[in-house]
């Protein structure tokens, strides 16, 4: 027992190594503890690779979510020093842009709609302005001119997550961490009631506590029982990206319309996002998503049409029974959850690997997580055929 009140002779395992698994195993290994990450693929190649990295508790804040973004907003407060952290350890850059994130409406019912979020900003103490029509144009010039309103939310920002993927790759091996890619479905161990490792590619890994945090592939985790199932399920998202003149980009702030987003890089890249659909692990690029991003975005940004579309692609969200996190301790002993971000994974990656790997750490649950654990899904738990996909 070290000084900070955990074994440095402890080894963890964690399952799942997207920008969560990786995160948290840095955190781990920057302890001094041996951790060993099982990755199915190829780390962070999954959801956080099909993700557009914008960090928007205030702009995707909705009603009942009170807690959930008390969460977002704690871990959006953590990023500058996180990117800073991650430059400094891996030497990439991941992009964090400042500039703020724009809300609009296109019509009459979009106005209601978007006044309607403004007032829960305001209820919850949020920071953000209301524009009228002018005051929005001055800040994107080549929005559509009959916009009808918008909000400014100046806290909320982007980061470029693939770079985030290749830079914590860096930082958890830097730190003595070891990562096991193409695993396939790495399995849990349990003997006596309790996790005691992961067995994959055939060799079994000895571990004191096991993370499971394979994100939308969570609940389907060889090994592990009923009761510790997670009620996690894929939920596809179409994406596609455009390039604009690097030197002339026609949006600079991350936009948020009636239908999609559209998140601008520095190198040129216009991320336009996602739909929302129940298609299990379907990963197919459809003429119908591609028409509604694109028709969502030439509504508000009518120059898009004159943008070459350089790259489609789709992934799985993980998505739990109520759209937040589940974070904590499981009635197996050793096993901990870490899955369920749906679409804030981003947003949450540094508050996640900070509380998880107190947990692991320390044995201590941090208040900020509290409200997230498995038990708040009352009842039996759903018979395991419920969440498997084809």
């Amino acid at each position: 027992m070290n000084a900070a009140g955990y074994r440095s002779s402890q080894k963890i395992a964690i399952i799942g190594g997207g920008v969560i698994g990786l995160s948290i195993g840095w955190r781990i290994a920057q302890a001094g503890v041996q951790v060993d990450i099982f990755e199915r693929n190829k780390a962070g190649h999954a959801a956080s690779w099909a993700a557009a990295g914008m960090l928007a508790a205030a702009s995707e804040v909705e009603p009942g979510e009170s807690a959930l973004f008390a969460l977002s907003h704690r871990s959006q407060k953590l990023w500058p020093a996180f990117a800073a952290e991650i430059a400094a350890s891996s030497g990439i850059d991941i992009q964090l842009r400042t500039e703020g994130t724009l809300s609009i409406a296109l019509t009459q019912d979009d106005l209601g709609r978007l006044r309607r979020v403004f007032d829960l900003q305001k209820s919850l103490r949020i920071e953000s302005h209301w524009l009228n029509r002018t005051e929005a144009l001055g800040l994107e010039p080549h929005l559509n001119p009959r916009l009808a309103g918008a909000i400014f939310a100046p806290g909320d920002h982007q980061a470029d997550n693939r770079l985030l993927v290749e830079a914590l790759k860096l930082c958890f091996q830097g730190a003595g961490g070891r990562l096991h890619e193409n695993t396939g479905d790495a399995a849990l161990r349990i003997r006596d009631g309790r996790a005691v490792g992961v067995e994959a590619n055939g060799l079994f890994h000895p571990a004191d506590s096991v993370v499971a945090a394979a994100g939308a592939w969570s609940a389907l985790i060889p090994g592990l029982p009923l009761e510790a199932r997670p009620p996690v399920r894929p939920v596809k998202g179409q994406m596609l990206a455009l390039a604009m003149d690097q030197a002339a980009p026609i949006l600079t702030h991350v936009l948020w319309t009636p239908k999609a987003y559209l998140a601008p890089r520095t190198d040129g890249r216009l991320i336009v996002g996602a739909t929302t659909e129940e298609r299990g692990f379907d990963l197919s690029i459809t003429a119908g998503g591609m028409l509604s991003l694109l028709d969502s975005a030439w509504r508000a940004l009518p120059g898009i049409e004159e943008l070459p579309i350089i790259e489609t692609w789709a992934g799985s969200r993980p998505g739990s029974r109520d759209d937040a996190p589940i974070l904590g301790r499981t009635d197996i002993e050793g096993l901990i959850l870490a899955c369920g971000h749906h679409r804030n994974g981003i947003l949450l990656t540094p508050v996640t690997a900070q509380t998880i790997a107190k947990l692991v750490l320390t044995g201590e649950t941090d208040a900020s997580i509290a409200d997230f654990g498995l038990g708040r899904f009352t009842g039996s738990m759903e018979r395991t055929e419920r969440w498997k996909f084809a």
